[in-house]
């Protein structure tokens, strides 16, 4: 009976099965493609490289959209990959400088072939895809400020702003002279083509001036004044990048990309709507309505260019903010706004510095600069600039390394320098103010340097 009474326990116990972690199929295929380099997943990382490798091999890298957008995000998440990898350098912003900088190199040494260089390059100047990047990126973090905070941060801005400029002017030309290089060249075709404003908006214009007033030609200046462009964009984007790092050690001197403290900012309507706007969900019409409002900005803004000379993203950049103060723009829609914004930061931000080092950043120039003169001499510049932002900025209780961080985008490469000072300190919500600094600022440094040269009739 004993026997008997044991058998049903024992035929009725389950059969073991192989816990579902082992199982390839497609619990670790799921595992496997939750593995991400940058944003794209590991095989389909693999499948681009191959795929790319053979279009390349059959000549067929054409600037098309799919082929484009294929080429930039695997270069540049693989360049800034290897960067966030390097002790030491992850901290100080390193993604930003390889994914700009390597291209570059890359480009110059012959590794990238010259059918996916030409294609790059069709693409990116056609295109003009670092604009919707910008509009975006203004747009959506003006619409995600609080309008009280947005008026004060505009208005004290420009403090910091103007004292660190002036002083980086002063600072810098004296260690130039101190060096050996002489006053009038530190101060004309060093100093001032940092502050510019970039290459389109800074270098191109005041090369014009400098050739009009010099009486020679446009060429030679423009070949003067763009090595210090460039390495006081990647000057300004290591400093940047260390300051972030500095900030996560002394998070009391930073708001995390909030330019000051707004202990009041959830009390007021605005954030109170924009709050309970984003509880509801926003469905994907209105994040397709956000980003048309931005390239409506955006289209705005060039409008506004052709008829008052206003460069189209600062006119963009003021039609936002008149926007947002004049309650234009639906609590639903800022904070689609926003969702608009943190899509094109992750995704898109490598690959169009990937794409800006391969069509916009030429090697051979920024080596030029590379003697140590020079080099002591702009890290003067634009340490002087950062460094005067930092302290003015505490002292209109702003939080210095974000008035740090905007004084840096002064002396960065116009736009695309922005984006890469911006990436590596990690406070892309900075952008709107970064564009003042980088267009205004330039725009006032260019205009008022050509009238000093004028004057002393050099």
């Amino acid at each position: 009976m004993g026997p008997a009474a044991s058998t049903p326990s024992t035929a009725a116990a389950p059969p073991v099965a192989a816990p579902s972690s082992r199982r390839f199929w497609p619990e670790g295929w799921w595992r496997l493609i939750d593995i991400k380099i940058g944003i794209i997943p590991l095989p389909i990382y693999l499948i681009l490289v191959a795929l790319i490798a053979v279009l390349v091999q059959e000549g067929e890298i054409k600037p098309d959209g799919p082929t484009m957008i294929a080429v930039l995000v695997l270069g540049g998440f693989t360049c800034a990959e290897i960067g966030k990898r390097i002790p030491i350098l992850k901290n100080i912003g390193a993604g930003a400088i390889f994914a700009t900088f390597i291209p570059s190199a890359l480009v110059y040494y012959k590794f990238v072939p010259p059918q996916m260089e030409k294609a790059i390059i069709d693409f990116t100047k056609f295109t003009n895809f670092l604009y919707i990047y910008i509009a975006t990126i203004i747009v959506g973090s003006i619409l995600g400020m609080d309008r009280d905070v947005l008026i004060k941060g505009f208005l004290k801005i420009f403090a910091p702003l103007a004292i660190g400029s002036v002083a980086a002017g002063l600072v810098g030309t004296l260690v130039g002279t101190m060096l050996g290089i002489g006053a009038y060249k530190t101060f004309f075709f060093i100093v001032v083509p940092i502050m510019a404003g970039g290459v389109g908006e800074g270098a191109i214009p005041l090369s014009i001036g400098y050739a009009a007033i010099l009486g020679t030609q446009q060429g030679v200046m423009f070949a003067q004044v763009l090595p210090p462009v460039m390495l006081g964009s990647l000057t300004a984007i290591v400093l940047s990048g260390t300051l972030n790092y500095v900030g996560k050690k002394k998070p009391h001197l930073t708001g995390n990309g909030k330019l000051q403290p707004d202990a009041e900012e959830m009390k007021s309507s605005d954030a109170q709507a924009k709050a309970e706007a984003a509880q509801k969900g926003i469905d994907p019409a209105t994040i397709g309505a956000a980003g048309l409002t931005a390239i409506t900005l955006y289209l705005l803004g060039v409008m506004c260019h052709h008829l008052t000379g206003l460069p189209a993203p600062v006119a963009m950049l003021f039609l936002a903010v008149f926007a947002k103060l004049a309650s234009a723009v639906s609590p639903r829609l800022q904070a689609g706004g926003f969702v608009v914004y943190k899509f094109v930061q992750v995704s898109m931000t490598y690959p169009l510095l990937f794409a800006i080092g391969v069509a916009l950043t030429p090697w051979k120039d920024l080596m030029a600069a590379f003697t140590v003169v020079n080099l002591i001499t702009i890290i003067a510049t634009v340490g002087t600039l950062m460094t005067v932002g930092f302290f003015v900025g505490r002292a209109l209780n702003m939080y210095p390394i974000e008035t740090a961080i905007v004084n840096a985008c002064h002396s960065g490469q116009g736009g695309t320098g922005d984006v890469a000072i911006l990436t590596a300190a990690d406070r892309m919500a900075l952008m709107p103010f970064a564009q003042i600094a980088t267009r205004i600022g330039g725009a006032l440094t260019v205009t008022g340097t050509l009238i000093v040269m004028k004057w002393i009739g050099a």
